[in-house]
């Protein structure tokens, strides 16, 4: 092969790779590793939930889309080009279930919450994305959500965001974030503690550096500014830290997170995974045996379509931002949105 090919091969892989955030950077690693038994464990893997079907039409529409053109100067056998936007919320969670969650930060109390919460907006093109952090203390109308069991929760006033999917899970979080941004949710994907841990070691860890010294004594992490490779469980302890930084808001927790993504992403980009198998399948199965998406992302095919759409997005076209918001007047712990900037940032999603 030429240097000329490799370059080019190089150059894809890192657009790609770079393109759309941790959870769907992962995503694009599974299609090598997709044979024999290896592709069914990996897709076996994989939890789904059922969104579409426990919402129903009470949801925002979905835009209207006109019939998929093929791509130009592409064979007959090539596959069109997507002609929609995708709006996809990207969860990570912090659950308690299992005893490596447990071990990792969830204590042994039950439940879960959205420790970290974004929307992950591709354009129709799949040539421009935006990603938009959610805090998770800012102040909601929840909505009633249904519950497996027929019932459904209560509407509350000024609840924290982060209480959507600890009263009624990924379809609560999935309600309470269309409702306060009336923009449709095509895609739901969730990675709870263990699962990043275990891609970060999987990747050989990661090189962050930070701006300011940490000492957060709930997320136990002590680590003085500087440049810091991370293993899986250092990594998440920067995630989760709000306490030692700033003014221990979870905005300043939002910053560092967003650090850790793009730390994540180069480091990625820079790793052989398709010159070496065994570690591929480990990235693999860390991606899926933490994966909790909707049932339209529930196997690889799914997900490696995805991935093969994004091939076009390059990393200088994609912006990372927060939802505008202010401290709420109440309570200097809690924001609200700031309007009319955060109606006109979904707005601009929609």
């Amino acid at each position: 092969m030429s240097g000329d090919d490799e370059g080019r091969r190089a150059g894809r892989r890192s657009r790609v790779l770079r393109a759309a955030g941790l959870t769907l950077a992962g995503v694009l690693v599974l299609g090598a590793a997709a044979g024999g038994w290896a592709y069914w464990h990996l897709n076996d893997n994989i939890k789904s939930v059922d969104i579409n079907g426990a919402l129903g039409d009470d949801r925002p529409a979905k835009p209207v889309t006109t019939p998929a053109a093929p791509a130009p100067s592409a064979s007959a056998s090539a596959s069109p080009l997507p002609t929609e936007a995708l709006n996809i919320l990207v969860l990570g969670s912090d659950s308690r279930s299992g005893k490596e969650n447990q071990e990792l930060g969830g204590g042994d109390s039950t439940g879960a919450r959205s420790d970290t919460a974004m929307v992950v907006h591709i354009d129709a093109g799949r040539t421009e994305a935006t990603i938009v952090s959610i805090p998770r203390d800012t102040l909601v109308t929840r909505p009633s959500c249904p519950l497996e069991d027929g019932g459904s929760t209560a509407m509350a006033y000024r609840a924290m965001f982060n209480t959507a999917y600890a009263v009624g899970g990924p379809v609560c979080a999935v309600k309470t974030v269309e409702s306060i941004t009336d923009v449709r949710m095509d895609h739901y994907i969730e990675v709870d503690f263990s699962g990043f841990a275990k891609l970060v070691n999987a990747l050989g860890g990661v090189t962050v550096t930070t701006d300011e010294d940490i000492d957060d004594s709930s997320s136990h992490l002590t680590l003085d500014a500087g440049t810091h490779h991370l293993d899986g469980k250092q990594a998440l302890a920067l995630a989760r830290t709000r306490h030692g930084i700033g003014d221990g808001s979870d905005l300043d927790r939002i910053g560092l997170q967003q650090k850790l993504v793009k730390a994540l992403l180069e480091q990625i980009a820079a790793t052989d995974l398709l010159t070496s198998p065994a570690k591929l399948y480990k990235v693999a199965d860390a991606v899926t045996g933490s994966l909790t998406t909707d049932t339209g992302l529930d196997s690889l095919s799914e997900l490696m379509s995805l991935g093969e759409s994004l091939k076009g997005l390059s990393s200088d076209r994609v912006k990372t931002v927060m939802m505008p918001v202010v401290r709420a007047p109440s309570d200097p712990n809690r924001v609200v949105a700031d309007e009319p900037e955060a109606s006109e940032l979904w707005e601009s999603l929609r």
